[in-house]
């Protein structure tokens, strides 16, 4: 069992703060000589010594190599994470990148990928999303005109969720066709889930031929089918960025790079360890070995659950990489993703 971080003395957490800092900063140990140069501790380096070797002794921190200088273990990242971190709070620019990817105009699925694409350059790890395959159960399908050509077909959800496509009009289509396909979806399909409805319209269009005018049954038909195949598309887990793992730090450890590329690949196994993280509304940090699966890489995930506007989860964003990661950059960049993202899921991004 590890001492909670008050149970250090001033001297040791002043220590400890500075080889986690300098370990987040470079990726390398740091001896005790460097310390008693740069931190201002007013230490001699045989003080800070013994200090360092308390601190090893306790499992906080350890030597790589004989007279290496010391790096964090895991559980003294978990240490430093949970006792001594400041957040820091995205910067404006920050803010902006990651809320700007919700002006897209499209599926909502690249709206996510965009969004991961924007959290991985700005924390210059793997972006990651995860959204369970889920049966969208309708509650409203319009068809709005954009040009002679071309309308925008709208689905509002049982949650709350609104989704947009834009889809190419059959011919003869006029105003009063999307009015009355409009109507015809809404008033048939509500509460069916879009398997259900696509079985319900090839079986009802061929009875109701003479109730429809051809142009609103082609539109209807048309409709329900980018809704069926984009559903039958909706990914379980989006990786964006897996290049930014390898910087020049990393790039003297390519056997860790090599495996934590290759549990990237394993989506399988990233995707349950980000369904772990839905539960509760709390942001979640995996460091290293303290999860199996990154035992091997040496690797760190921030996760954080996303909702709805019915308030249910709707997936988990987070980042992926070295445990060196700047947490305490990342986690509320994180959190400000997860309640960017929970907005795309209430908002109809066409306003």
């Amino acid at each position: 069992m590890n001492p909670p971080i008050l149970e250090l003395t001033d001297r040791a957490r002043d220590v400890f703060r500075v080889v986690v800092e300098s370990y987040i900063d470079s990726g390398a140990p740091i001896g005790s000589r460097t310390i008693s140069k740069l931190s201002g501790l007013n230490l001699s380096p045989a003080s800070i010594r013994n200090v360092m070797q308390d601190l090893e002794e306790l499992g906080l921190l350890a030597a790589p190599h004989i007279s290496a200088g010391r790096m964090p273990t895991d559980t003294g990242l978990r240490l430093f994470v949970d006792g001594m971190m400041q957040a820091m709070e995205p910067s404006v620019d920050e803010r902006t990148a990651i809320e700007a990817r919700l002006t897209q105009i499209g599926p909502v699925e690249e709206a996510i990928a965009a969004t991961a694409s924007a959290l991985s350059g700005l924390s210059a790890c793997a972006g990651l999303v995860f959204v369970p395959k889920r049966e969208l159960v309708l509650k409203q399908i319009n068809f709005v005109p954009l040009s002679h050509a071309q309308a925008l077909t709208v689905l509002v959800s049982a949650d709350g969720t609104v989704e947009n496509r834009v889809i190419d009009l059959p011919a003869g289509v006029t105003p009063s066709s999307l009015i009355q396909a409009s109507n015809y979806m809404s008033a048939m399909l509500t509460g069916m889930t879009l398997a259900e409805a696509r079985a319900r319209i090839d079986r009802e269009l061929t009875v109701e031929r003479e109730a429809l005018d051809g142009a609103a049954r082609a539109l209807i038909e048309r409709g329900l089918a980018v809704w069926s195949e984009d559903a039958n598309r909706r990914p379980v887990l989006i990786v964006r960025g897996q290049g930014r793992l390898i910087d020049a730090a990393a790039a003297a450890d390519l056997d860790r790079i090599r495996d934590l590329l290759d549990d990237l690949e394993g989506k399988q196994e990233i995707a349950q360890l980000l369904d772990s993280a839905r539960e509760g509304d709390a942001t979640r940090i995996f460091i290293g070995a303290e999860n199996k699966l990154f035992a091997l890489s040496g690797s760190s995930v921030i996760a954080r659950p996303f909702h709805g506007l019915d308030g249910r989860v709707v997936g988990v964003v987070g980042v992926i990489g070295p445990t060196r990661l700047n947490y305490a950059r990342v986690v509320p960049m994180v959190d400000f993703t997860a309640a960017t993202l929970a907005r795309l899921m209430s908002w109809d991004r066409q306003e």
